[in-house]
C-alpha cells in the first residue's frame, strides 16, 4: 500500500481541522463549566481541556467518532478524575504561580528556638545539680508556683527555710548557666 500523497495529507489535515471547528470546539464553554463545576478542586482546566482535545484527535486517527460532544466530555471526566487522584497521592501542593508564595526567612525564629532548648536543657541540669532539699524548692516554687506557704507545709519546713532554699538554689543556678555562656534566664532580664 502506498503512503498518502502530500495533497492527501493535506485534505486529511484541513478535514480533521474543519471537524475540530465544527463538531468539538463549540463546546469548549460548556465543557470548562462543566469541570470547574463538577471539579472544582482541579486548579487548570485549561489543560484537562486541551488533554482531551489530544486524546480526541487520537481517537479520530483510528476509528470514526459518532458524538465528539460525548466522547470529549468523558475524556476531560476521566482526565480531571486522574488529576484528583494525583493530588491525593502526592504530598506536593502546585501553584500556578510561584510569585504567590509567601516565603519567610524562619532561620532567626529557627535559632531562637534552638537557643531556648538549649537554654531549657541546661537549667534542667542546673536544677539537677542543686542538693536536694534545695532542688524540691526550686521546684515547688518555680516550676510547680506554689506559694512560699505551701512549699513549707508541703516539706515540713518553714517559711524562711524555703526563702533561703530559694534564694540559694536560684544563685547556684545562675552560676551554673554563667559558667556555660548564659547570662540570664529570660530575654527580659537584660
Amino acid at each position: 500500500m502506498d503512503s498518502p500523497s502530500q495533497n492527501e495529507n493535506a485534505a486529511i489535515t484541513r478535514t480533521s481541522a474543519e471537524w475540530f471547528a465544527t463538531e468539538v470546539h463549540p463546546h469548549e464553554p460548556s465543557l470548562k463549566a462543566y469541570l470547574r463545576g463538577n471539579f472544582p478542586s482541579v486548579r487548570d482546566v485549561d489543560d484537562v481541556v486541551h488533554e482531551s482535545y489530544l486524546k480526541l484527535f487520537k481517537e479520530k486517527a483510528i476509528k470514526p467518532i459518532e458524538s465528539a460532544r460525548a466522547l470529549l466530555f468523558t475524556v476531560a471526566r476521566h482526565l480531571a478524575l486522574d488529576k484528583l487522584r494525583s493530588a491525593q497521592r502526592s504530598p506536593v501542593d502546585t501553584m500556578a504561580d510561584l510569585s504567590t508564595i509567601n516565603v519567610r526567612d524562619r532561620q532567626s525564629e529557627v535559632a531562637t528556638s534552638v537557643s531556648k532548648n538549649e537554654k531549657v536543657k541546661l537549667l534542667t541540669a542546673a536544677i539537677d545539680s542543686l542538693p536536694k532539699r534545695c532542688r524540691e524548692v526550686v521546684v515547688l516554687r518555680k516550676l510547680h508556683l506554689l506559694s512560699q506557704k505551701e512549699v513549707a507545709k508541703r516539706l515540713g519546713i518553714s517559711e524562711k527555710g524555703v526563702e533561703n532554699q530559694l534564694a540559694r538554689g536560684i544563685e547556684r543556678c545562675r552560676i551554673y548557666l554563667q559558667k556555660r555562656g548564659i547570662e540570664s534566664l529570660f530575654e527580659d532580664e537584660r
